[in-house]
Parts: C-alpha cells; structure tokens; sequence
C-alpha cells in the first residue's frame, strides 16, 4: 500500500477537498504540502454547510488542523 507522501504527490496540481477540525471543509488545487502535512492551496473556496462557497484564493492550512484529505470530485 502506497504510503502517505506518494498518494499526497500524486495529488499535486489537482483539486483536492480537506475537512478541517471544527467541521469547516475546504477546496482547492494542491500546490505543496510538508512532513508536517502543512498544506498550500491555490484557488482555494471555502464550502459552507449550505452548499454554498467562499472564495478563498491561495491559503496555507497547518497540518495539525485537517482531519482528512480526498481528491475533488
């Protein structure tokens, strides 16, 4: 099974979704990403509980606080 650092580089330059402690979601491409599991994404928006989006733009989300990473459908 692929570890956690190739799955994460196979998903660089695509749309990733990422669940947040607190139940905040968010949405964007996948620019870098560290040991710590620091996350950078550009064309970020936030998804709100009503379906709708906040734009974002570029966002560097600290690894401590994301709950689960899943390619974008």
């Amino acid at each position: 099974m692929a570890d956690t650092h190739t799955l994460l580089s196979e998903s660089l330059e695509k749309t990733v979704y990422i669940r947040l402690k607190g139940g905040r979601e968010v949405r964007g491409t996948l620019k870098s990403f560290d040991q710590h599991l620091n996350i950078l994404l550009h064309d970020a928006e936030e998804i709100r509980s009503s379906g709708e989006t906040r734009r974002l733009g570029i966002i560097l989300i600290r690894g401590d606080n994301v709950v689960m990473i899943s390619p974008a459908s």
